[in-house]
């Protein structure tokens, strides 16, 4: 898996109908999705910095906790749970 960290969501995220204050995406097939034998790129979690920052208002506390619930809920998406899930695991 790879983790990128952009400070925001370029135009394609955005074309795809996200928000421009987007905190994080997956992309890629999730472990139960994923074909061993498959040549396709590793799935990747994007954290997106800025976005993170703001929200945050500039906490260097708030912004780590705020880092850490977003990687884990995309790490979430990874492992196959969907947004239910994750809300139950207080990762919304």
């Amino acid at each position: 898996m790879v983790t990128l960290y952009p400070d925001v969501p370029d135009q394609t995220v955005l074309d795809q109908g996200f928000e421009s204050d987007l905190l994080g995406l997956f992309e890629g097939a999730s472990r139960l999705e994923a074909d061993p034998g498959s040549s396709d790129p590793p799935p990747r979690i994007i954290l997106y910095l800025r976005n993170l920052w703001d929200l945050a208002a500039g906490d260097p506390q708030i912004f780590a906790k705020e880092v850490r619930t977003t990687y884990l809920h995309e790490l979430g998406h990874f492992l196959g749970l969907d947004e239910d899930d994750l809300t139950l695991r207080n990762l919304d």
